[in-house]
């Protein structure tokens, strides 16, 4: 698994616009959580931190963020704006949520259940153990 975009089906009309995602069809991994953040102040950021082992898939439902993603080998950066295109975050992958438009709506698909063990929050951590100096 690498970080990548990936795009769920859409069906749009005159009546509006549907996306859906079933399973393991739409999604690498078996989702074990979902999870949503809303009303991000102006000027403030999220994640800032890596999963050893769990895997998720980011949707921006609506407004828009930047995500800056860092394995120990590359840095990327990617612009989530369209609800029907989420970024898959492998473990072992820092990820920098950034520049939230006002009214934004990320909703999160993981691979484990919350714990707070596996969590790496320390960037100069991160990159000790993952070659970057």
């Amino acid at each position: 698994m690498q970080v990548q975009t990936l795009e769920i089906p859409e069906i749009v009309d005159e009546r509006g616009s549907l996306c859906f995602l079933e399973g393991l069809k739409h999604i690498p991994f078996e989702v074990k959580r979902v999870f949503w953040t809303t009303k991000v102040p102006e000027g403030k950021d999220r994640g800032g931190h890596a999963h050893q082992t769990n895997a998720e898939v980011v949707f921006a439902i609506s407004g828009s963020v930047k995500i800056k993603t860092d394995d120990g080998k590359e840095q990327l950066e990617f612009i989530l704006d369209k609800p029907n295109v989420g970024l898959v975050i492998p473990p072992n992958v820092w990820a920098d949520l950034t520049d939230f438009k006002e009214d934004t709506v990320l909703v999160v698909m993981a691979s484990e259940e919350y714990s707070k063990i596996g969590y790496i929050h320390n960037y100069q951590e991160f990159k000790q153990m993952y070659g970057r100096d």
